[in-house]
């Protein structure tokens, strides 16, 4: 059974120092030449910077991740799909509409970004696609209807007219193209490399990118060398790129993801702590569905548990631990939440020293990039 808190964390959330909740402590200089437009092949060639003590890290490459762990540890993964979550679409008077879908709100009901020659009012509807079944008039192959258009600033809910979710996903897959974030320009890459080969719950419009390193042969091995692993689903929506805009960090308000956190894995966290073993996270989108399950059923009076919901949780220094050891994280954005998230785990200034080293020695950031693994020992 799992308790709070664990190992030698405190009883009680810990007061940031002023510094750590200023959002101008959170910048940096990333020379643009260091974006990575396409990412590197095979995927786990790529660097992987390992912070393995409070003073020291070790550069390496991601192939020798086996290295850096201990059997008995555990990874846990995000097997959330992306999306091809933008579609070109028209009106029955051929005016052109684009969508990109941000969020499902209930099956069927997606809130999206639209953008059109025309206003769209409630009552418009969008064609996608067109088959000449019918010899006067073409048959769209999927059609929406917009249902609300106060979501916000060009923002609207629509209502997808399918018999099941699994014909709208058949039909997003089929009309729908990928879109990388909007920081990459002129990649090379083909969607099935914003994609983990381990993908498999469709609903996210971003990769979980930590992710993107791993090959088949790397699983292989770290299964080889008693490293287990598990998964959870959270389904990445566009708050992801969303920027903080408040000085004071405390007050911004972070977007909501929907999680899925099974028994399964929660018994594999279980043993896994029993015997002695690391919970390592495949990236921030699992660190969030770990620590945002964690600390719902705290509230609730109850130890770590399955659970299938949304969660806000805004995770930066003074945050207290409940689930995870450490994790495998990409290089981000500045001033981002998931800079806030990282610091919060080994610190801000020692984050930001090791973003200086990664810059001087060339590494390559975001979602295509390099990546880190914080071990516990460092923390």
């Amino acid at each position: 059974m799992i308790k709070y808190p664990q190992k030698n964390l405190p009883l009680v959330e810990s007061n940031p120092v002023q510094e750590d909740i200023l959002l101008s402590s959170y910048n940096y200089h990333l020379p643009p030449e260091l974006i990575a437009k396409t990412p590197v092949m095979p995927r786990d060639s790529s660097r992987l910077l390992v912070v393995n003590s409070p003073t020291t890290h070790r550069h390496s490459i991601f192939q020798d991740l086996p290295r850096w762990l201990s059997p008995g540890d555990l990874l846990i993964f995000n097997n959330t799909r992306v999306i091809p979550a933008r579609l070109d679409g028209k009106q029955s008077t051929g005016n052109s509409v684009k969508v990109f879908l941000l969020e499902e709100k209930i099956p069927g009901y997606w809130l999206a970004l639209v953008e059109s020659e025309k206003q769209l009012n409630i009552g418009s509807e969008i064609w996608f696609g067109t088959t000449d079944k019918d010899p006067i008039e073409k048959i769209p192959l999927l059609q929406a209807t917009v249902i609300d258009t106060n979501e916000g600033k060009d923002t609207q809910l629509l209502k997808f007219e399918v018999s099941t979710p699994e014909v709208l996903w058949q039909k997003i897959e089929q009309l729908g193209t990928v879109t990388l974030p909007p920081f990459i320009q002129e990649s090379q890459a083909n969607p099935s490399q914003y994609q983990t080969i381990y993908a498999q719950q469709p609903g996210s419009v971003a990769a979980p990118t930590a992710g993107l390193h791993f090959t088949q042969e790397l699983l292989e091995e770290l299964s080889k060398q008693g490293i287990n692993q598990a998964h959870i689903t959270l389904q990445i929506s566009s708050g992801t790129f969303h920027p903080v805009e408040v000085e004071e960090i405390t007050k911004h308000n972070i977007h909501q993801e929907w999680i899925d956190v099974s028994e399964t894995t929660i018994k594999q966290i279980r043993d896994t702590q029993a015997e002695g073993g690391r919970i390592i996270a495949v990236g921030t989108t699992v660190v969030r569905a770990l620590e945002g399950s964690a600390k719902v059923a705290e509230q609730l009076g109850q130890n770590l548990t399955a659970f299938r919901g949304k969660t806000d949780i805004f995770i930066y220094p003074g945050y207290r631990w409940r689930v995870i050891d450490g994790m495998i994280t990409n290089f981000h954005l500045p001033r981002s939440s998931l800079l806030m998230l990282v610091s919060a785990l080994i610190g801000r200034d020692r984050l930001l020293e090791l973003y200086r080293e990664a810059i001087s020695s060339q590494y390559r950031f975001y979602s295509f990039g390099d990546s880190m693994l914080i071990l516990p020992e460092c923390r």
